[in-house]
């Protein structure tokens, strides 16, 4: 697709209805982006910087109710919660972050710290904030003369400034936070010590590189804070040695984590030149990355750590850090572009990878997770995945330095961006999930949105305003998912007219009133998509989820102490019950090597749903508690087993085998499925 047909933001576009609900005169439209303009209550991205259309809230401002409280709950008391006490990396004693002279730390503090403070902060939990602060202070205390910031590392004689871009944000959500002005001035401070730095020396290391963006998103943070100008010249220089990501079918990098946090570093420097050709090219990114290898369900792509020609069979695997980096990205295109495609993609990612890429009680996770995964286990399996090293795919509460510390973040950065200010200052409804949010809307008014729904499985999405007895006129975008058909509006019970808002917003601007009541229902139907590029495999969608088959999880638990299960790169701290941490090995109880049966039109032959209650636990996303399911036709693919490395084998071709006796099987979303195969070989019946 060309920048023109979905990226430029459209003020307001093919306005549909005009009507009378509850003697009020609502102003309803389904537009493509948000209207840009100059927000009255959240600073937009100061001159010569493009405007936005749709702003980050403060940390804080949304409370999370539902399934999603349930996973910070869980996160809290799972690994991000209690890493501080477990892992070696984050030891106190002699740390680089508190000690000069310290000797570990590196990326694995501010990685943790990010999600954890975010979390604790959103939870408004004492002790983890308190927690927190120590870090915090430590930083801000410790600002060296010259302005740099944290532990100084070289590499070659070079500075390596990786782990300072990602303290960055991390001192960003706690200014949030707490408006302590000690951030912007050591932010602004070290900004000014990598003016000094010539190009020549300057993100020369690898990781650094590659994910230069990552600083710059910083930079355009503090300037839009600050409009401090002698920053701007950051931008070009960050631009400039950073890898080049506007490369013309191509990438510079195929490391899985590389581009989840690089592909996007050209739309933000759009931020600043408003070349449209920057912002292209971040699409573009996006795009090739898939079409060469992400053929598959589940939003990613196979990068197992690398990405490399050949190996693009949905049983290649995605890091967990390269997860919620995308996941990251994701959210703040939403915020730069207003482009509902990237709440989409956030969601399918979120809703079908992310979730299984962990125990419930997230405690352990793994380092890969694929679409297809007939098993979890702790062994060898290159050159079938590229990463050669044992437990890349058991759960584990140290399947890597990086994953163990970086994935907190997922979760409470999903949870800030549930709701975004707009610049016509109202507000937008970008991911679904059950929760109350406080803004600023109009000019400097305060209302409160308590949102109801038990997304993304029911369709119904109510939103109920709170507006302390005032009359408060501000626009209400709802974002309509691209698989939407016939989504419904209703204002107090008045249904809205609303056609063709798939991929878009409906946009209703009135006078809101204490208890008035947007229902919004998002109709779910199953749906096909056939990747043609990976042996016309195919998978199945209801709503936003995908399927997976049900497989019987038999899961072994295993000492996380022992090095036959774990990284090599994963210590504990002395003293830790690592009993209380086990890693778990999963393999197939039930057969899984099956072929769906298909019609003429790749429709399923005969496919049926099951509805049970919501879960009590608030825990959709396992086998136990998933609150419907859907029954199959398939048959057995004798040949299609593990390959000689122990790996779920590649999809067979439409030579192979077939039992013959048709099999009706179980499916559930592919997000509650540990083990899963979630795109199918075909059988044309």
């Amino acid at each position: 697709m060309k920048l023109s047909t979905f990226i430029f933001p459209v003020a307001a576009f093919a306005i549909l209805s005009l009507l009378s609900c509850g003697h009020r005169v609502d102003r309803v439209s389904v537009v493509e982006r948000p209207e840009v303009g100059v927000s009255k209550n959240y600073v937009n991205f100061r001159e010569p910087l493009c405007k936005a259309p749709l702003l980050k809230l403060p940390v804080g401002s949304i409370r999370p109710e539902g399934w999603l409280r349930k996973y910070l709950e869980l996160q809290k008391e799972g690994l991000n919660g209690k890493l501080g006490s477990i892992s070696a990396w984050l030891d106190k004693n002699h740390n680089q972050w508190l000690d000069d002279d310290g000797d570990h730390g590196w990326e694995e503090v501010p990685y943790w710290l990010r999600g954890y403070s975010s979390l604790a902060y959103i939870l408004d939990d004492k002790e983890m904030k308190d927690e927190a602060q120590v870090w915090f202070e430590a930083v801000l205390n410790n600002v060296k003369d010259d302005g740099f910031l944290g532990p100084r590392n070289f590499e070659n004689g070079r500075p390596e400034l990786w782990a300072q871009m990602v303290m960055l944000w991390a001192l960003q959500t706690y200014y949030e936070h707490s408006a302590d002005e000690r951030v912007p001035k050591a932010m602004a401070n070290y900004f000014k010590w990598e003016q000094t730095v010539p190009d020549s020396l300057f993100l020369k290391g690898f990781w650094e590189e590659k994910r230069g963006g990552d600083n710059l998103w910083s930079v355009l943070w503090l300037y839009n804070l600050t409009g401090d100008k002698e920053l701007l010249p950051l931008i070009d220089k960050l631009h400039r040695n950073t890898s080049n990501w506007t490369m013309k079918g191509d990438l510079p990098n195929y490391h899985g984590v590389n581009f989840a946090q690089g592909f996007r570093e050209p739309a933000l420097y759009y931020m600043y030149t408003k070349d449209p050709e920057m912002l292209q090219a971040t699409y573009d990114n996006h795009f090739e990355m898939r079409r060469r290898y992400g053929q598959v369900p589940g939003g990613m792509y196979g990068a197992d750590e690398n990405a490399r020609r050949g190996y693009v069979d949905p049983r290649q695997g995605t890091e967990t850090c390269a997860l919620v980096e995308q996941m990251a990205s994701d959210e703040i295109l939403m915020g730069i572009t207003g482009d509902p495609f990237w709440a989409d993609h956030c969601e399918n990612v979120a809703l079908n990878t992310f979730t299984a890429a962990m125990m419930p009680d997230m405690k352990s996770l793994r380092y890969l997770t694929s679409p297809n995964m007939a098993v979890s286990d702790e062994k060898l399996h290159g050159p079938s995945i590229d990463n050669n090293l044992r437990g890349m795919l058991s759960m584990s509460p140290f399947s890597s330095r990086c994953c163990q510390h970086n994935h907190g973040m997922g979760w409470p950065y999903y949870a800030e961006h549930l709701v975004m200010a707009t610049t016509d200052n109202g507000l937008a409804t970008m991911l679904y999930a059950a929760n109350t949010t406080k803004a600023k809307v109009a000019d400097g008014k305060d209302v409160e949105i308590v949102e109801s729904t038990d997304y993304p499985f029911d369709e119904a999405i109510r939103l109920t305003m709170k507006t302390d007895g005032q009359e408060i006129k501000f626009p209400l975008y709802l974002r309509i998912p691209a698989w939407v058909e016939g989504a419904r509006v209703a204002v107090n019970g008045e249904e809205l007219k609303v056609e063709n808002s798939a991929g878009k917003y409906v946009r209703i601007d009135r006078k809101w009133s204490d208890g008035d009541e947007v229902l919004l229902t998002l109709p779910m139907t199953l749906g096909t998509q056939v990747w043609d590029q990976n042996k016309e495999s195919i998978s199945l969608n209801y709503g936003p989820l995908t399927l997976s088959l049900l497989i019987d999880e038999k899961y072994e638990q295993h000492d996380s102490r022992d090095r036959n299960f774990v990284q090599d790169d994963s210590h504990w701290q002395e003293g830790v019950d690592a009993s209380g941490w086990p890693c778990y090995v999963l393999t197939p109880g039930s057969p899984w090597n099956y072929a769906l049966l298909v019609d003429s039109c790749n429709k399923p032959v005969d496919i049926k749903m099951t509805k049970r209650p919501y879960p009590e636990s608030n825990q959709p996303f396992t086998t136990a508690g998933v609150p419907w399911e859907f029954t199959a036709d398939m048959v057995e693919i004798p040949t299609w087993g593990y390959d000689s490395t122990g790996l779920t084998d590649v999809l067979p071709d439409s030579l192979a085998e077939r039992s013959g006796d048709k099999v009706t099987v179980k499916l559930i979303p592919m997000g509650a499925a540990r083990l899963r195969i979630s795109a199918f070989p075909k059988e044309i019946q």
